[in-house]
């Protein structure tokens, strides 16, 4: 339902830490939210970056930080509403001789498109952590980058006109690629044992969980994923809007939060979301305290593998609501 105020139309995914708001249960003071009915927030996240649809929207955080160095006039809140970690999700055929990541050298790698925050990341682990020279890897992708002016370097090719990247992996056209949304989408392997035929999948990190929670004891880093974005005509108008969105969504994620700390909840992203509170504590850290550190090393990276020009200091990407 919505509340009186200013009609805002947002794009904002149904996760469980969302869901308060999207049916009216938690207020945003001031705003009479108008919820796209969207399906698919790829789409979505290529409406607001191409054609600005929406008056405040889930984004890509390097889909966001790519528009907003060429001039997108929106800015993010520090409101991270997706998270995992990256040592999972790169799967490698078993006859591509693929034992270590520095293997990954001279092969190629199917991703959705280069600047995909998943494969971002990975690439920046993979650089820091095991040496890996990404310009070495041929990265093959089947659709567009979201920022359409976006200049990728040489070692980024298209798949073949309809072509899908799992295809691809299946009948040895890659050596690797990434799983789900970030690579093969609905359309890849569906499981890692073979068909009759078929070569079998292994990921690149073996128990890449331990990996992870290993990676995290160490660094201190939880990668941030989609963020919120909001027209900066709408800032201009409504100065109390970033504390009262930051104040909405984190009484939505604090009752989702208590709810799975509480054992409560079934679905798969329940389950992640429980599973990651072991490893991080809160698994939807919110603001620029929790989360500066992880938005710092993501710029780094994004630079490094050429998707921005340069690496700016976080208060010039993002609205801190509590200062």
């Amino acid at each position: 339902m919505a509340g009186e105020g200013v009609p805002l139309k947002f794009a904002l995914s149904s996760y469980g830490h969302t869901a308060e708001l999207k049916r009216g249960a938690i207020p945003i003071s001031g705003i009479a939210p108008i919820f796209d009915p969207v399906t698919n927030m790829i789409e979505a996240y290529r409406r607001m970056v191409r054609s600005v649809e929406f008056d405040i929207s889930e984004l890509a955080p390097t889909t966001y930080f790519a528009a907003r160095l060429a001039g997108a006039r929106y800015t993010a809140l520090p409101i991270f509403v997706m998270r995992r970690f990256h040592h999972g999700g790169l799967v490698c055929r078993r006859d591509a001789d693929i034992a270590e990541p520095r293997d990954l050298e001279g092969k190629k790698v199917g991703v959705r498109a280069y600047s995909v925050t998943s494969g971002v990341w990975t690439r920046g682990i993979l650089a820091e952590d095991h040496s890996v020279d990404n310009d070495k890897i041929t990265w093959v992708v089947d659709s567009e980058e979201h920022v359409a002016t976006m200049r990728l370097p040489p070692n980024v090719v298209r798949a073949p006109a309809g072509r899908q990247l799992g295809d691809m992996l299946t009948q040895g056209e890659l050596h690797a690629a990434f799983a789900g949304l970030p690579g093969m989408g609905a359309a890849g392997p569906a499981s890692k044992e073979p068909k009759p035929g078929e070569q079998s999948l292994h990921e690149l990190f073996p128990d890449p969980e331990a990996v992870e929670a290993a990676w995290f004891a160490r660094t201190g880093i939880y990668p941030v994923h989609a963020l919120i974005v909001v027209k900066d005509e709408i800032l201009a108008a409504h100065p109390g809007l970033p504390r009262a969105l930051f104040d909405a969504f984190t009484q939505a994620k604090d009752r989702y939060v208590t709810r799975l700390l509480a054992g409560h909840g079934d679905s798969a992203d329940d389950r992640k979301y429980q599973a990651l509170a072991r490893v991080v504590g809160d698994p939807l850290p919110y603001g620029l305290a929790a989360n500066r550190r992880s938005i710092e090393t993501l710029l780094a990276y994004s630079h490094a593998q050429g998707l921005i020009p340069r690496c700016p200091p976080v208060e010039e990407l993002f609205i801190d609501p509590t200062a």
